[in-house]
């Protein structure tokens, strides 16, 4: 599993997410910063990554264009630090693993995970 860190989310989870065995790296490594979420869902899908972001925009537009790629795991909290979502986040990458695979949107709060098979 390849995971692509969007902007709105900080460098600090590429080494809570290579720890238990995901690739991981930061948006901020392999584009431009101000890059469109068209753009990322381009490159993401180009490299075969899935996009972990906080932003609910990539789930509106995977929905609007009926793409079947890239997965995208959203997190909705305030806080959205490793430290405090880091295990519920990692929890939900092995629960939806195959899913993931397939094409999914995943979303993680504090209270529970869920998976919508693209496309939505």
């Amino acid at each position: 599993m390849k995971i692509l860190i969007d902007m709105n989310l900080s460098p600090s989870w590429v080494p809570v997410l290579e720890s238990v065995g995901i690739e991981a790296v930061h948006s901020s490594k392999v584009g431009e910063p101000g890059a469109t979420d068209k753009i990322i869902i381009a490159w993401a899908v180009t490299h075969r990554y899935i996009v972990f972001t906080h932003d609910l925009d990539f789930g509106t537009l995977l929905a609007t264009t009926q793409a079947d790629a890239p997965s995208v795991i959203q997190v909705r909290s305030q806080d959205i630090l490793p430290a405090k979502l880091g295990d519920l986040v990692i929890n939900a990458l092995r629960q939806f693993h195959q899913e993931l695979e397939m094409g999914a949107l995943v979303t993680v709060d504090e209270a529970k995970a869920k998976a919508r098979i693209l496309p939505i």
